[in-house]
């Protein structure tokens, strides 16, 4: 437990995708490693030559795409997915061979912007690069990742990106299906060699969980998991992929907005709410979130994509989130609060099953703290605009009261049923076992639903748990820092 809190604490400090970065970096850096005693199938100069072939072109060709569709660039993006070509694609041996990494890279990238729906790409790049190349150069992936070297670290890079995605059941499933035809055709002994030697876990850990390319909800991510694992076994990875990316799209398509600013106001203590206008309607539930986009100069550690939860109803008009801004903030943030009147920035990939329950006669329990009231205040405003009664009752912390904010909307649906316990943690202390049996003596009938930081969120669920609750949901998406 204190090895999984120390994990879980040091990826609640990096976004996802620089998490994934970082881990494509060391595979990269350890197979240059294992290459030079010969342990590889190539020599470091042909690795590190294919690298540079790759990251350039992606990066060249990203650029010119970018400027001509009118879109934001993320270079997070563009070396990751170069980084993926550089460990599937054997690295190339004769000046020959150089053709087919410029022609890769440039699909990879050219599929983001053309191969695209309402601005988002339908396949994943480098699935998509592979299989193209295939198709017209004849030169075919080696997937030279899948090698029993790489395996220890392929393993533990990928259980850290699948534990910040919380995609466990995606690759649970993925592996389940994949064995069961293993296991239908082969002997049992053949088995362990089969997987160590196989790209099956890099491929199930980084690129079968890509959030642009699956499905949001857990119950299609397990079909679609369950799939593509079947499919794996009888056609080739990138093949399978690339029919599982279209079941993802057909079962919950996927669009990006372009997002204008509309206003900009303080609601409370360091706390700002942005309020944009849509290019297109956005159908949601009420307590979704959508991933962010801000280009912006020398990004830091957490780059240029954020997840927020939306703070509006999807009855409203605009779209509005409420951000709390502490000293010295992330580059994405700084960028954020300074953004002026008109100017714009992009959201897309809409998910999130932390929403209220179809059934209006469900007894509810919200407890936030601090900003973590943003999809509470889309619920409640929903139940405000609907006339739709519920039980529910709030429990919302805050360290003082200038910290307090949506006030106003919580205290008008009081006669929707809803009750607000608003506590300053400096004058009554932290929320506890016994204030919430004070505020909710009929706890064990009521769902929960937390939110707030990570840390606040781990201590209520286990405190809900010792009070014998079972019903109890987490306002989580990926990239939480």
């Amino acid at each position: 437990m204190v090895l999984i809190a120390l994990v879980d604490d040091f990826l609640n400090k990096i976004t996802m995708y620089r998490l994934l970065l970082y881990v494509l970096i060391i595979l990269m850096a350890a197979a240059g490693g294992f290459s030079f005693f010969n342990l590889l199938p190539f020599a470091p100069l042909s690795l590190l030559f294919s690298v540079s072939i790759l990251l350039v072109t992606c990066w060249i060709s990203n650029k010119l795409l970018a400027k001509l569709f009118s879109a934001p660039t993320n270079l997070e993006s563009v070396y990751i997915t170069a980084l993926i070509l550089s460990l599937i694609i054997t690295p190339i041996q004769t000046a020959a061979e150089i053709q087919w990494l410029v022609l890769a890279a440039l699909i990879s990238q050219a599929g983001k912007y053309i191969l695209a729906l309402r601005k988002q790409h339908l396949f994943n790049p480098a699935a998509l690069a592979v299989f193209l190349t295939g198709l017209t150069v004849q030169s075919y992936a080696g997937w030279w990742v899948g090698n029993p070297f790489m395996l220890v670290l392929v393993v533990i890079g990928g259980l850290l990106v699948v534990r910040k995605l919380r995609r466990f059941s995606l690759v649970l499933t993925f592996f389940g299906s994949y064995l069961i035809f293993i296991l239908g055709s082969t002997f049992n002994f053949a088995l362990l060699k089969t997987m160590i030697e196989s790209p099956v876990f890099f491929f199930a850990f980084v690129m079968l969980t890509e959030p642009q390319t699956t499905p949001p909800q857990k119950k299609l991510q397990i079909i679609y998991g369950g799939a593509v694992g079947a499919l794996t076994f009888f056609l080739t990875p990138e093949l399978a992929l690339l029919i599982g990316n279209m079941f993802s799209y057909l079962s919950c398509p996927r669009e990006k907005l372009l997002l204008k600013l509309v206003e900009k106001k303080q609601i409370a203590y360091q706390t700002y709410e942005f309020i944009f206008k849509a290019d297109r309607k956005l159908n949601y539930l009420a307590g979704q979130y959508l991933e962010w986009t801000l280009p912006h100069q020398n990004p830091d550690s957490r780059g240029v994509r954020r997840y927020f939860t939306l703070a509006s109803s999807p009855t409203e008009k605009f779209l509005k989130i409420g951000i709390k801004f502490y000293p010295n903030a992330a580059s994405f943030k700084r960028k954020l609060v300074d953004l002026k009147m008109g100017e714009q920035m992009v959201a897309g990939q809409l998910s999130g099953e932390f929403i209220l329950p179809k059934d209006v006669s469900k007894k509810l329990c919200f407890i936030a703290g601090g900003i973590g009231i943003t999809p509470f205040r889309s619920m409640v405003k929903y139940l405000l605009e609907k006339s739709e009664k519920r039980d529910v009752v709030l429990l919302y912390s805050n360290k003082t009261e200038t910290d307090i904010s949506y006030q106003d909307i919580f205290d008008s649906a009081e006669s929707l049923g809803v009750k607000t316990a608003y506590v300053v943690t400096d004058k009554v202390g932290f929320i506890d076992e016994p204030m919430i049996k004070g505020w909710v003596p009929d706890f064990k009938d009521r769902i929960f639903y937390l939110s707030g930081p990570h840390a606040m969120v781990n201590a209520f669920e286990k405190i809900l748990k010792g009070m014998g609750v079972s019903d109890i949901k987490l306002d989580f998406f990926p990239g939480y820092a």
